[in-house]
Order: structure tokens, then sequence, then C-alpha cells
């Protein structure tokens, strides 16, 4: 949101917005005669980025159901494009690229986020790693959409100017997951990834026992002596313009 830095009066398209808090924050900045469209495939999250909404006092958004492949907006209809984390999750990234560029008005912006590479996200890939070990599930494809798909960001950058989009920025952007305990660690997880809720409804309860426990030794480094867990990752913003 800092790189793409909203301005009063301008239509800011957030994509995959989950629960609205990238795109709330971006709103803030863009004042009564701003908008922000606020969009997901999920409507189940709009809804509850409605009600967020109302919560916050977020008047000046419109929320709408869109898939970043087909986008249902005119052309050169938005000044900005907010993608933070789905851009990797698309089946078919150019084309989403392709219909940013379409809707972006000539000079306008568009600010990404990805994860960097698997590595260097411990918190988010120690279940998977486990689970190759103990041969549960098989190596993903790192062609196939996921967290990882852009980890290679120049890959990214590429497919940004083929859409004629010129790239201007990359930052690194390090995080840190805390969990107060290993439970927690291991209910977000849950939380978060369809792999591995698919993955537990299909082995026994000792598999499920020696996959949580070899997870956890891959993490034992970043544990503390209360129990809790502090595990750094690393993400990549960027941001590029329209010509």
């Amino acid at each position: 949101m800092a790189l793409l830095d909203p301005r009063p009066g301008e239509t800011i398209l957030e994509l995959a917005a989950g629960v609205g808090d990238t795109g709330f924050a971006a709103a803030a900045r863009l004042g009564a005669e701003g908008k922000l469209l606020s969009t997901d495939v999920a409507p189940e999250m709009l809804a509850v980025a409605g009600r967020r909404a109302a919560e916050l006092g977020v008047d000046n958004v419109e929320f709408r159901v869109l898939d970043a492949t087909s986008l249902d907006l005119p052309d050169a209809a938005v000044d900005g494009v907010l993608y933070r984390f789905g851009i990797m999750l698309v089946a078919d990234p150019p084309r989403a690229l392709a219909e940013i560029a379409r809707v972006l008005r000539p000079g306008g912006r568009i600010s990404l986020a990805v994860w960097a590479a698997a590595d260097e996200n411990d918190w988010m890939t120690a279940v998977g790693r486990a689970a190759t070990e103990l041969g549960l599930a098989e190596r993903p494809d790192p062609r196939a959409p996921g967290p990882f798909r852009f980890a290679d960001v120049g890959e990214l950058c590429g497919l940004l100017e083929q859409a004629g989009l010129d790239v201007i920025t990359v930052e690194d952007v390090p995080v840190r997951w805390h969990a107060s305990s290993s439970d927690d660690w291991w209910a977000a997880v849950r939380d978060m990834s369809p792999m591995l809720n698919g993955l537990l409804e299909q082995i026994s309860a000792e598999q499920v026992t020696a996959l949580r426990r070899s997870a956890e030794a891959l993490l034992a480094r970043y544990a503390a002596a209360d129990g809790s867990l502090t595990i750094p990752g690393l993400a990549r913003a960027l941001l590029a313009t329209r010509r």
C-alpha cells in the first residue's frame, strides 16, 4: 500500500482483498471523492469485509465479486491496483496481468506482494516438508498455482513487462510470524492450509502425530524458553506502472 501511494480522489481496485485489511488502509487516504473497489472471487470473504467496513466506518468502498482473469470493468477505469498475495494463486497469471493493464489508466500503478522462496518461509512450509520427508505427500510442482509460484521474482517482472507494465521497484519485505505455543502454530497452519486439511482427512491418527512432531522438529530452532515461536519469513513487494 505504501508503494502504491493512494491519493485523494483516486479509484483504487483491490484484487484478492479477503477481509479487506490492505484496501481499508488505502481507502483512508482516498477521501470522500475517492473510491476503493474491494474485490475477491469468494463472496464469503467479501461478506466479512463488508461487516468490517461498517464497523470501521469505511464508506468510500464498493464490494464486488471479481476474478482477476476476467475483470468486469471498463478499460482505463482505475488509477491503481492493490494485489497482495494473489497473483501466485491464479491459474493464468499472464491473462490476469493483461486484464489489470487493461483496466489501469495510462500511468496508473499496480502494487503486488508475493512470497519469496519456500526455504525462506519456514512458518508456512514446515508441514509440507515434513509430509514429503515422511512419504505422506509428493513434492509440489513449482509451476503450479501456490504460495511460491513467483519465488523467482524475475519471472514475475518479465510477465509484468509483457503485459505492458513497467516495473519500478522490487523490495524485500522481512516478516516475523509469532505463535504463543506450538498448539497455536498448528491451529493457525490448519486454518490456512487446504493442503494440510485434505491430507489430515486421509491419514491415520498415528501419522498425524508423526507429521506434527516432524514439523515441530523443523521449527525447534525458533522456539523460546517459554514455548513460543518466532519464525522469520520473506515476502517481496513490487510496484509497476502502465505504459
